[in-house]
């Protein structure tokens, strides 16, 4: 009778072991099947990102994926609250620094995307060097005239305002009005002053396509407010690489060339985003294998 009892209870342990691991199976499908979200925002070197890691995602590992455009603040928060499960644009250590030391305890770095990225104000070149070459020189009576006083801005959650605003303090420019607006709106009042030879300063940041359009050149930084070379993470979500783990083994490898960055942005202002994240795929074979080595 106990040995009848004795094998009853190890039946029933057994049973419960595999359905307590079909469960777990089925968890984990379920979390698979989710759309991943990825915060965004409309920046160049952002929508090249975006779109390079939503297709492959996509195409090559099978996951349904959300963007979700919103400010970059808004974004760390999102990520923090597990509201968004990626963001692909944290620049750090300096531009985003607010953001990282309040929110980093629940965040995960997955890693570098790109380098040796800058941020910076940036003059037209006809604009003479000699009469304005470094930030220092925005003090001058007859500059700040032709400037009107005032440094077109980006977005007003942008860490690149942030920094502009510190810059305003440093270099002593409180006259001076940073204007808010967008990447789009900062390129309109750019180009609108250039056709008519005016004198402009803008926000911008490396990589940007406005470089390969424009002939304009970076003012001199000598107090270093705006800082120096970065590097652009992928943050995920606490419990992201448990959920998707073949996308976080991808975003983890997913590295991309500085150079080849601004390359697709510049193509894709006469053309698309989504066109030129898919032709680079295509045409860049190895290096695709090499983000998606550990995916598959």
């Amino acid at each position: 009778m106990f040995s009848r009892l004795r094998q009853a209870f190890k039946q029933a342990i057994g049973a419960a072991m595999i359905v307590s691991a079909v469960a777990g199976a089925t968890g984990a499908h379920a979390a698979e099947q989710k759309a991943i979200k990825i915060g965004w925002t409309a920046w160049s070197d952002a929508e090249a990102v975006t779109n390079i890691a939503k297709q492959l995602l996509e195409q090559r590992l099978g996951y349904k994926v959300e963007l979700v455009m919103t400010d970059i603040g808004l974004q760390y928060q999102g990520v923090a609250k597990k509201q968004l499960d990626v963001m692909l644009m944290a620049w750090l250590p300096n531009t985003h620094k607010a953001y990282w030391d309040k929110l980093n305890g629940e965040l995960v770095d997955l890693g570098i995307l790109y380098d040796n990225a800058k941020l910076g104000w940036a003059v037209p070149d006809y604009i003479p060097a000699s009469e304005l070459s470094s930030i220092d020189d925005l003090k001058k009576p007859e500059v700040a005239k032709k400037l009107k006083s005032q440094v077109q801005g980006i977005d007003p959650g942008a860490g690149l305002m942030r920094a502009s605003e510190q810059t305003l303090k440093d270099y002593d420019l409180a006259g001076y009005d940073l204007r808010t607006g967008s990447d789009a709106a900062m390129i309109v009042a750019l180009d609108r002053a250039m056709k008519h030879k005016d004198w402009i300063v803008v926000t911008t940041w490396n990589p940007h396509w406005m470089f390969s359009k424009y002939k304009v050149r970076y003012l001199e930084d000598p107090k270093k407010s705006l800082g120096g070379a970065e590097a652009i993470h992928a943050i995920g979500r606490k419990g992201f690489d448990q959920d998707f783990p073949k996308a976080a083994a991808f975003i983890k490898n997913f590295k991309i060339p500085l150079s080849d960055l601004e390359g697709i942005m510049a193509k894709a202002k006469e053309s698309s985003y989504e066109k030129e994240a898919a032709a680079y795929i295509a045409s860049h074979p190895e290096l695709v294998a090499s983000w998606l080595k550990d995916a598959q």
